[in-house]
C-alpha cells in the first residue's frame, strides 16, 4: 500500500544515511561542537547570505517552537498566531505549558492577514487596562502554512513592517520550508526570507532528514545564553554530530532544494489527477499538501489501497482529506493513485 499520510513516513535521504555510516567511527566532540555541525552552520550561513547569523541545530519541530518562543519571551508575554497555527492546535499546548499564552487571530487560507494583526495591536494598546493583560511579545507564522499555502514577498514585507513598528520579533516556522521555497508559486528564496524575519528554522525532519531543525537568527541576534536554553528545554543532542551530518549533507550541492522540488513535482501530479476527475479541493495549495474533498464512497474505495488523512468532515457525507508528498514519494505511487481514481 502506498502512503500519502504525511511527509515523514520514510527515514532519511540515502545520501544522509551514507554519510552517517561513513563517519560512524570518527571521533568528534559532543553537543554540537563537532566538525560536521560547524560545516553545516557555515553552509547555512552561505545559503541565506548572512555570514553573521547564529545557527543552532535542535532535535524536532515542537521542541524548536517551544524553545525559541520561551527563549525570546518574558514571563508575562504571549505569542500572536492564527487560529490554525501549528503552535495553537497541534503541539499539545507546549507553548502554554512553558507559561506563554498563544494569542490567536483569524486565519485566511491558513495565513495571517497584516490588517488583522495591526487592528489587534492597535486595539490592545488603546485599552487602558492592557498592563493587566498578557502582553504580545512575538508574532509567529509558518511557511508553508498548515493548509499548504505560502506567503508572498509583499505579504511578508507588510507583516514584518508591522512587527518592527511594534517592536515584536517575527518568528517563521519552517518545518516544511523546503516545500514552500520550491513551490512554483513562491517569490521568495532563503536570503529573502532571512531578511524578512528575526528568527526562522529550516525543517529537516519533514524534508529528508531523520530528525532535526536548524534555527537561524539571521543577524546574530540570538537571545543571550540560547545554547543553555536549548539544553534546558531538552532539545540538545549530546551526539550533535547526528544533526550536523544531516544538515551538512542537505546543504551540499543544493540537495535540500532539489529534493524539495521533487516533492512539489509529485504534489502537482496528485493535484492534476484529482482535478481531472472533477474532484474539488478545500484549499488551493501550491505545495506538497493537497486537500481534495471526497465522498464517503470515494474514501471507502481507496481505503486499504492508499493511505491518506481525513482532515475534517463536511456536510452531506463529504470529507476534507489530505494527501502529502515528500522528498521520497515515488512516481509509481502517484501512478497507482491515478489508477485507483
Amino acid at each position: 500500500m502506498y502512503s500519502f499520510t504525511c511527509d515523514y513516513t520514510e527515514g532519511a535521504h540515502p545520501s544522509i544515511l551514507k554519510r552517517l555510516a561513513e563517519t560512524n567511527l570518527q571521533q568528534e566532540a559532543g553537543y554540537g561542537e563537532d566538525s560536521f555541525c560547524t560545516s553545516a552552520k557555515d553552509k547555512i550561513r552561505k545559503a541565506i547570505g548572512c555570514p553573521e547569523a547564529d545557527v543552532y541545530l535542535l532535535v524536532g519541530g515542537t521542541q524548536t517552537n517551544y524553545t525559541v518562543i520561551d527563549g525570546m519571551l518574558r514571563g508575562y508575554e504571549g505569542v500572536l498566531a492564527v487560529q490554525t497555527g501549528h503552535i495553537a492546535v497541534h503541539e499539545a499546548g507546549a507553548i502554554e505549558f512553558s507559561g506563554h499564552k498563544v494569542l490567536t487571530l483569524p486565519q485566511h487560507e491558513g495565513k495571517m492577514d497584516a490588517g488583522d494583526l495591526e487592528v489587534w495591536l492597535e486595539g490592545f494598546y488603546s485599552d487602558e487596562t492592557y498592563p493587566h493583560m498578557v502582553q504580545p511579545g512575538m508574532v509567529y507564522i509558518s511557511f508553508p502554512t498548515e493548509y499548504g499555502t505560502i506567503y508572498t514577498r509583499s505579504e511578508l514585507e507588510v507583516i514584518y513592517a508591522i512587527c518592527r513598528k511594534y517592536k515584536l520579533p517575527l518568528f517563521i516556522d519552517g518545518a516544511r520550508l523546503g516545500y514552500g521555497l520550491a513551490s512554483p508559486a513562491a517569490d521568495v528564496d532563503l536570503p529573502t526570507l532571512a531578511s524578512l524575519c528575526d528568527v526562522f528554522y529550516i525543517g529537516g525532519t519533514k524534508v529528508g532528514a531523520l530528525c532535526g531543525e536548524a534555527v537561524v537568527f539571521p543577524r546574530g541576534n540570538a537571545p543571550a545564553h540560547f545554547f543553555t536554553t536549548i539544553k534546558q528545554h531538552g532539545a540538545l543532542l549530546a551526539k550533535g554530530r547526528l544533526l550536523g551530518i544531516q544538515f551538512d549533507t542537505l546543504f551540499t550541492d543544493g540537495l535540500y532544494l532539489k529534493i524539495s522540488a521533487h516533492a512539489i513535482e509529485m504534489a502537482m501530479r496528485v493535484k492534476e489527477i484529482f482535478a481531472s476527475k472533477g474532484i474539488p479541493f478545500f484549499k488551493d495549495s501550491p505545495t506538497n499538501q493537497q486537500f481534495p474533498i471526497l465522498s464517503s464512497e470515494q474514501i471507502d474505495s481507496l481505503n486499504g489501497k492508499v493511505a491518506f488523512e481525513i482532515w475534517e468532515p463536511l456536510p452531506y457525507g463529504r470529507f476534507v482529506t489530505r494527501f502529502a508528498t515528500s522528498w521520497a514519494t515515488q512516481p509509481e505511487a502517484v501512478d497507482a493513485l491515478a489508477a485507483l481514481l
